[in-house]
């Protein structure tokens, strides 16, 4: 709800192939917060489609895992991965950092460590 409150627009999928569903149609996205666990794709399956189509050779993925999977996130950064963050998160960190990385500055309202 943060990044809708920002200056970001926002769409959620609820998994994998609703994922690649709505990329598919809109191939202006930026940037995409991907958790690597979930339902019918990983968000490593994800990736590796999305890596494969040219249209989104500019896109950034911040990468969501738990302690652990190393595996993972080891190819998570290899397809190019912008940020992985581990759960559990701060969401007004989060935000914070995909803020930093699009170069804004986030609001004063967001600050804290919470």
């Amino acid at each position: 709800m943060q990044f809708e409150q920002g200056p970001y627009r926002v769409s959620v999928a609820t998994d994998g192939r609703g994922a690649l569903e709505f990329l598919a149609g809109n191939a202006d996205v930026d940037a995409v917060l991907i958790d690597l666990n979930m339902p019918g794709m990983t968000g490593i399956d994800v990736m590796e489609a999305v890596r494969r189509d040219a249209r989104f050779a500019h896109m950034a993925f911040v990468v969501l895992t738990a302690a652990g999977q190393v595996g993972q996130v080891e190819r998570a950064r290899e397809l190019g991965a912008a940020a992985v963050v581990t759960k559990p998160f701060s969401p007004k960190k989060l935000y914070r950092q995909i803020a930093t990385m699009f170069g804004d500055t986030p609001d004063a309202d967001l600050g804290g460590e919470g």
